[in-house]
């Protein structure tokens, strides 16, 4: 099958979009503030938090905010190595099949530094607040999109 430009184009928009596809699923259940009952409205409405924990999660928040877009960006950067690989190749060569797992290496470090920042704000919040978090945080991650 001979791959033209049009063909070429589709790829690396479905590529793009299928590595920030996976970013962008791991972020929006904490961050998104369009959400009424986000992660982020759930814990600082729902939870009712003591003064201290308040102060402790807005640095645990900061500093994952820092850490989040430091990883964002590198996966923005993969998927432009992406992108390269693939008008370079123009087919599923070895540039492409590197690029790609560097696209999942970069998603996989954006999951994990996710889930670390749910366990640390986790250990913020005392023993029934940890219960109705740890519900919240598994229907999050189990039910249905909304749109």
């Amino acid at each position: 099958m001979k791959v033209t430009p049009f063909y070429a184009a589709l790829l690396l928009v479905l590529a793009i979009a299928a590595g920030s596809l996976g970013a962008f699923a791991t972020g929006r259940w904490l961050a998104n503030e369009d959400a009424p009952h986000g992660m982020h409205d759930f814990v600082h409405k729902e939870l009712h938090l003591t003064s201290d924990q308040e102060v402790r999660l807005d640095v645990l928040e900061r500093d994952f905010a820092v850490e989040r877009r430091k990883l964002e960006l590198a996966l923005r950067s993969a998927n432009a190595g992406l992108a390269q690989a693939m008008s370079e190749e123009h087919r599923y060569g070895p540039k492409v099949g590197a690029a790609i797992d560097d696209v999942h290496a970069r998603m996989g470090d954006l999951q994990k530094a996710t889930v670390r920042h749910v366990f640390n704000m986790r250990a913020l919040l005392d023993p029934g607040q940890q219960k109705a978090f740890d519900r919240e945080v598994s229907q999050a991650l189990t039910s249905e999109p909304k749109n």
